[in-house]
C-alpha cells in the first residue's frame, strides 16, 4: 500500500515555507482546528489569512498545518484554506489520531499536539495558536486531561499562546505542565493569564518581556537537551480582554448545559466555544481572533529572533 510508505511521514511543505526552512528564515506553525472547529464560516477562514499576514508583517514565514487527503502539510493555499475552512465532516485530530486519519486518506483540523508533531518534523521550533488544552474541572474522576500537556512534555516546539481557557481547572493544569518538565513562560507579566482574560489568578513559572529573552532561552533550552516544548503565555491585549465576572458566569452556564447534556470528550471544547459565543452575543469570538492575532505576532518576533541568534 503506497500510502504507508514512510516518505509520506515528512510533512509536505509548501513553496514558500520549503525556501524559508532551506535558507534559515524564521518560520511559524500555526493550527488548523481553530479553521475546522472553533470558528463558523467565514470567520474562520478570514481568521486564518488576517493569522497570515499578521506573521508575515512581524517578519516570518506562516505555515498552517493540516492533514489533507492523508498527507501531512505544513503550508497551505489561499484555495486550500478556503476548501478547508468549508469543508464537512473534517476530523479534529490530535498527535495520537494522526496515523489512523493517513491510512484512510482523511482530512483533518491539527489540535496543538498534532500541529506541534507535525512541526517537530518539518523542523519549525516555533507555533503560534489561541489557547492550549489542558486539565479538566473534575478530572479526578473523569481523567480528563488533553494529549496537548503531554506532547509538550515530549515534543520541543515552543507554543505561543492566550494560556488555557477558564472552562479548564487552571491549577491542576500548571502543576501537569511542572510534572512534565515544560517551562511556563509569561511574556510581560508574573500572571498566566486564562484565555479571555489576562490573570488566572496564578503566577507562571518564569516572566520574560521581550522575544529577544524569549528566543535565547528557547536556544538554550534545546542546548541543555531538555527534551520539552515551552509553553509561552501572552496575555490577550487589555483593549480586547473580557470582564473575568462576565466570561465566569458564561463559562458557567456553558459548562452546565455540556453536562446535561452529557457532551464529553473530544466534542466538549467545541460545543462550550460556541455555546459561549452564542451566550456573550460574540464578544468571545472578537476577542478570540484579537487574541490569536496577538500570539502570531509574537511568535513572529521571537521565530525572527531566534533565525538571527
Amino acid at each position: 500500500m503506497s500510502h504507508l510508505q514512510p516518505t509520506l511521514l515528512q510533512p509536505i511543505l509548501s513553496p514558500e515555507v520549503a525556501d524559508a526552512l532551506a535558507t534559515g528564515r524564521p518560520v511559524v506553525a500555526l493550527e488548523s482546528t481553530i479553521i475546522t472547529h472553533g470558528m463558523p464560516y467565514p470567520a474562520n477562514l478570514e481568521t486564518a489569512l488576517a493569522v497570515e499576514d499578521v506573521v508575515r508583517a512581524n517578519g516570518a514565514v506562516p505555515a498552517t498545518i493540516a492533514v489533507v487527503a492523508g498527507a501531512v502539510r505544513a503550508g497551505l493555499t489561499r484555495g486550500e484554506l478556503d476548501r478547508l475552512a468549508q469543508a464537512q465532516g473534517v476530523v479534529k485530530a490530535s498527535s495520537r489520531d494522526l496515523a489512523a486519519v493517513m491510512v484512510r486518506r482523511g482530512t483533518a483540523g491539527t489540535t496543538v499536539s498534532a500541529t506541534m508533531r507535525i512541526a517537530d518534523l518539518a523542523g519549525i521550533p516555533i507555533f503560534a495558536t489561541g489557547g492550549v488544552g489542558g486539565v479538566h474541572r473534575g478530572a479526578e474522576t473523569t481523567f480528563d486531561i488533553s494529549a496537548d500537556l503531554t506532547e509538550l512534555g515530549r515534543t520541543p516546539t515552543a507554543v505561543v499562546c492566550a494560556g488555557v481557557k477558564s472552562i479548564l481547572d487552571i491549577a491542576k493544569t500548571l502543576e501537569f505542565l511542572e510534572t512534565q518538565r515544560v517551562p511556563v513562560i509569561a511574556h510581560g507579566t508574573d500572571d498566566f493569564p486564562a484565555f479571555f482574560t489576562r490573570s488566572s489568578g496564578h503566577k507562571a513559572d518564569h516572566r520574560l518581556d521581550t522575544a529577544e529573552e524569549i528566543a535565547a532561552a528557547l536556544r538554550l533550552h534545546h542546548g541543555l537537551g531538555c527534551g520539552t516544548g515551552l509553553l509561552i503565555a501572552n496575555p490577550i491585549p487589555e483593549a480586547d480582554a473580557l470582564a473575568p465576572a462576565f466570561i465566569d458566569g458564561t463559562i458557567a452556564d456553558a459548562v452546565a448545559e455540556a453536562d446535561a447534556k452529557d457532551i464529553s470528550r473530544k466534542d466538549l471544547t467545541p460545543f462550550l466555544l460556541a455555546r459561549i459565543n452564542e451566550l456573550s452575543g460574540g464578544r468571545s469570538l472578537t476577542a478570540n481572533i484579537a487574541l490569536v492575532q496577538n500570539n502570531a505576532a509574537l511568535a513572529a518576533r521571537i521565530a525572527v529572533a531566534y533565525a538571527a541568534a
